[in-house]
């Protein structure tokens, strides 16, 4: 007999609005970086990289949703170690995205395939394939200055929106690159999110020497959930109006 899943924790903000949206009522527990839905009445367990393993465990839950690249191995060994089920992601393009919340979806035992997942698909099929392409510097963190580099998620989408990153063949995921070699890479387009650093108009446009810098919802680019329904739309409402520091 399928063993029935009515509690499940999530270490994730993605997975964390995935469920919640999906699934009332279904969460008892979330990370303190867990903001959407709004409103979202659960036990805060801590941080991604910092949760609380007692915490968690006096939650009693079915299941705890993870992923191998915002959670630390360690705490989820602990969790195991405590006998809880875990569940781990792996989500470094929109295709696995899909494929990881179907997963965990079926693994909450929710019925049917929820709407939301449907349009979030349909909206990137929309996305034109073969567009004009610019060359971009995408930071995720200054002091010090850190990048996107092989193989994310973002990469990917900005890939599908015209956006070729600049360090996509770097052999690190999310490198440090001294500020001089970013501005001398040869991008026509600084594009910054307001997360995991709060880059604004005022911090970060300034750092590129006059180059071209779009500002955009951090969680259009890095959350993959229900946010990527209106993902497309508005990441390339922002990477069509580009501003320019000055230094």
């Amino acid at each position: 007999m399928t063993r029935a899943v009515t509690r499940v924790v999530s270490l994730v903000p993605s997975l964390t609005e995935a469920v919640a949206v999906t699934a009332p009522g279904l969460l008892v527990g979330a990370t303190n970086w867990c903001t959407h839905p709004a409103g979202l009445d659960v036990t805060r367990i801590g941080g991604t990289k910092n949760p609380d393993v007692a915490a968690i465990s006096a939650l009693r839950p079915d299941l705890v949703v993870a992923n191998e690249e915002e959670n630390r191995a360690a705490d989820l060994d602990a969790l195991r170690a405590a006998g809880l089920d875990v569940l781990v992601t792996e989500v470094r393009s929109l295709d696995q995205a899909f494929t990881e919340l179907d997963r965990v979806l079926r693994a909450c035992r929710v019925p049917g395939r929820p709407r939301w997942l449907d349009g979030a698909e349909a909206a990137w099929a929309e996305v034109p394939e073969g567009g004009a392409h610019r060359t971009a510097v995408v930071p995720v963190w200054r002091r010090p200055w850190m990048v996107l580099g092989r193989d994310t998620f973002a990469g990917d989408l900005l890939a599908r929106l015209g956006v070729v990153n600049a360090y996509a063949d770097h052999p690190e995921r999310y490198p440090r690159v001294p500020l001089d070699e970013l501005r001398s890479r040869g991008a026509d387009l600084v594009v910054l999110p307001d997360e995991p650093y709060r880059f604004t108009a005022d911090d970060g446009p300034e750092a590129f020497d006059g180059l071209p810098a779009a500002l955009v919802d951090g969680r259009y680019l890095t959350w993959y959930g229900p946010s990527l329904v209106r993902a497309p739309a508005a990441l390339r409402a922002a990477l069509r109006r580009p501003v320019r520091g000055r230094s």
